[in-house]
């Protein structure tokens, strides 16, 4: 069976040949080999065409710009059943839509003969002309050290004017902007306003995106939030955060609603969830001046042709690998905890002596970024000098929210009046004096110093403020918006610069390069045996959606959270099993710890350990970051393990099996190889043994018996 038709078997059913007759399936799965689709935009009469062979998004020019058609090339898939504004505006308390037309009665599907018989509302925006250039990077970025992708995507950008028609926004100009993506089936779309009139507008609210998709199902009675919504587009916009580490609960902007104008829905109440808006939860609410400029968040639009969970996954990571090429940088670090000069020149020998890369002076080292007196700046410029004689970067821990300022600094509760009910508690303002002084400190201490790694601890947490004396922000209504245009800026000037960044908020968008895989921080006082599985369930639960270099992972040397001996390594000399194993998880992962402590190693059987299991960690590198297909979770009870798959790589797979049992355990695992471009056989050896050929099933797996020792580990590489 060919790939292409496993694929897409489950369209052919679907549709009984009616969509494969319309679109042509592409002939090759993008996920292995993504180099022939590339993006283009094609004009033809009154219609212009966005796509890539995976998509295609199509609009008609008259009587306005209307999206038309928005298809899944892959499966077939319409996700549209009706036409609806571009985006939508709400100035000085009044709604105006941009592009769209009004007049389709029957909201359930769109014949195109209706086309012609649709009229632009009397306060639309009107379309005025478009443009088609190539897509131009969102940051400035460049690869700073290793990383798997150091390439800015590309594709095709297209751009509708608009001007207004009511009288009161005269002078108001929007453009809407489109980017199709080479390789992926993915759009971008923001907005621009700028008022070139005489007088200052209150924008209140940017919805950016407005799309009337099919149900995914139909019920009589339910509601909005009790259906399920459309699979088939996933969104996810520049504007998240919350510490949830991870994209959906991060999300501020998605919103699936009902929609009352479809009244031959199912639902009596007509409320299925079919209607997609774009917008942040808290409105923008700022004043927009006279000759003044707005940019609106930035969505992204990934369109699914799978129900299945790994699949999907795969997509994201692909997303991100494209879109944010900077979160496939992953140094080599460790925590240390203390600033004394000879200390972390000490740790600075020893990274150099074993193959790690950077050093992070942790929370709790003393560190205090905050100091750009003369001594401090001297002390740390001094560090860094010495950690880039010997090729290893240097960077610091900061704290930003979860800490109280002053009341005149931190965030005003709106519901009392006075500071306290942030995210945190209490929390400062990034818009008061305070704040906006810790943003220059932050540049001028990584300026000064020539830091190369920024961890920020809680980063700007979404927190609005009713002070009407902070310098940053007006009041209430204008907070948040002003509060998070502040937060991106430091991370654009970071990632501008090559400083890397820790963040545990999800601002990859924006520039961040790593979050926290996903860990309860307490686990870490329990004993070490546990820890190794705990461990090995994050890992397998934290890159579903994020690629391995997105997250870290925690080991603490020394003593955190409590738990004394039975929870830490140190002394390291006295735990090279456990040590051995950490670092296998994680580095055989792809996943950066933060080997937190003192140092890498105190005896030279520990040095060598450390030295070799980098060196393993450097020689798989490449493999190792790819991405992950999940085997099967730890449980305790079996063998548990991932494999990372390339389809671009001499070695096709990477294997990581484990045993937390007490007796060697022998077992037959199926390595599903799709993913990895081989279609009928594979050599495979373990760890650096002789290579055996193994024939694939017609499901693309390689049936491998292996032996894997107790409370031990194996590891197999597929050329």
């Amino acid at each position: 069976m060919k790939k292409t038709q496993l694929l897409f078997g489950l369209v052919t059913s679907l549709y009984s040949g009616i969509a494969i007759a319309q679109v042509k399936a592409p002939a090759t799965d993008w996920l292995i080999s993504h180099q022939s689709y590339t993006a283009t935009v094609t004009e033809k009469d009154k219609e212009i065409t966005l796509s890539n062979g995976l998509l295609s998004r199509s609009f008609r020019i008259t009587p306005n710009v209307i999206c038309t058609d928005y298809r899944n090339l892959v499966s077939g898939e319409q996700l549209l059943r009706a036409i609806k504004p571009e985006a939508r505006l709400t100035i000085n308390g009044h709604d105006y839509m941009i592009g769209g037309a009004q007049g389709q009665k029957q909201q359930a599907y769109l014949l195109p003969a209706w086309l012609d018989n649709l009229k632009a509302g009397s306060t639309d925006f009107i379309y005025s002309g478009h443009q088609v250039t190539s897509i131009s990077p969102y940051l400035k970025w460049q690869a700073n050290g290793w990383c798997s992708n150091p390439k800015q995507p590309t594709g095709k950008e297209l751009t509708f004017s608009y001007e207004a028609q009511a009288p009161e926004l005269k002078g108001i100009h929007v453009k809407v902007h489109y980017d199709i993506f080479d390789g992926i089936p993915l759009i971008s779309k923001w907005l621009e306003i700028t008022n070139q009139g005489g007088q200052p507008v209150k924008l209140q609210q940017v919805v950016n995106e407005i799309l009337a998709t099919p149900e995914e199902e139909s019920a009589v009675v339910g509601g909005v939030n009790k259906m399920q919504v459309p699979h088939g587009i996933y969104i996810e916009s520049n504007y998240a955060f919350n510490n949830a580490m991870k994209a959906n609960l991060s999300d501020q902007t998605t919103h699936w609603k009902a929609d009352s104008t479809y009244t031959s829905q199912v639902n009596y109440d007509l409320q299925t969830p079919c209607l997609l808006e774009v917008y942040p939860i808290v409105p923008v609410g700022i004043t927009l001046a006279a000759g003044e400029h707005f940019e609106s968040i930035r969505t992204y639009e990934l369109l699914f042709d799978s129900y299945d969970r790994e699949r999907n996954g795969l997509a994201k990571r692909r997303f991100y690998r494209t879109i944010a090429p900077w979160t496939t940088e992953n140094p080599i670090f460790m925590h240390l905890v203390s600033t004394d000069p000879v200390k972390v020149k000490a740790i600075i020998d020893q990274c150099a002596a074993t193959g790690y890369e950077g050093v992070i002076l942790s929370f709790g080292s003393g560190l205090n970024m905050e100091d750009t007196g003369a001594a401090n700046i001297a002390k740390f410029k001094a560090l860094a000098d010495y950690a880039h004689s010997k090729k290893i970067l240097l960077g610091g821990y900061s704290l930003f929210s979860s800490r109280r300022i002053s009341e005149e600094d931190d965030v005003i509760n709106p519901a009392t009046g006075k500071t306290g009910g942030a995210f945190f508690g209490n929390a400062p303002c990034m818009g008061s004096k305070w704040g906006l002084g810790y943003l220059q400190k932050i540049k001028s201490f990584i300026s000064a110093t020539g830091f190369d790694i920024f961890e920020n601890d809680g980063p700007y947490p979404g927190d609005v403020c009713a002070s009407t004396t902070h310098p940053g922000h007006t009041g209430l209504e204008d907070s948040q918006w002003k509060q998070m245009q502040l937060q991106k800026g430091l991370y654009h000037w970071l990632n501008e610069k090559g400083v890397y960044v820790n963040a545990p908020d999800w601002y990859f968008m924006d520039g961040t390069n790593k979050i926290a895989l996903g860990y309860r921080e307490v686990n870490f006082s329990l004993p070490r045996t546990e820890q190794l599985i705990l461990n090995r369930q994050n890992i397998f639960d934290g890159t579903w959606e994020k690629t391995p270099s997105m997250g870290w992972g925690f080991v603490p040397l020394s003593e955190y959270q409590g738990g004394g001996a039975a929870a830490t390594l140190e002394p390291l000399k006295d735990h090279l099993d456990a040590y051995e194993q950490l670092m296998a998880q994680y580095y055989g992962a792809g996943v950066q710890a933060c080997y937190r402590g003192p140092r890498l190693y105190d005896t030279d059987s520990t040095k060598n350990l450390v030295k070799n299991m980098i060196t393993w960690y450097k020689k798989y590198r490449n493999i190792l970051n790819t991405d992950i297909i999940h085997l099967r979770r730890a449980d305790g009870r079996d063998w548990d393990g991932i494999m990372h798959v390339s389809a671009q790589l001499p070695q096709k797979a990477f294997v990581m099996l484990y045993n937390p049992t007490q007796q060697a355990i022998a077992r037959e695992v199926a390595l599903p190889l799709y993913y990895s471009g081989l279609t009928q056989s594979v050599r495979i050896r373990e760890k650096e043994g002789a290579l055996k050929t193994y024939t694939l099933d017609r499901s693309y797996n390689a049936h491998v018996k292996v032996t894997i020792p107790a409370n031990g580990y194996t590891w197999l590489v597929a050329e």
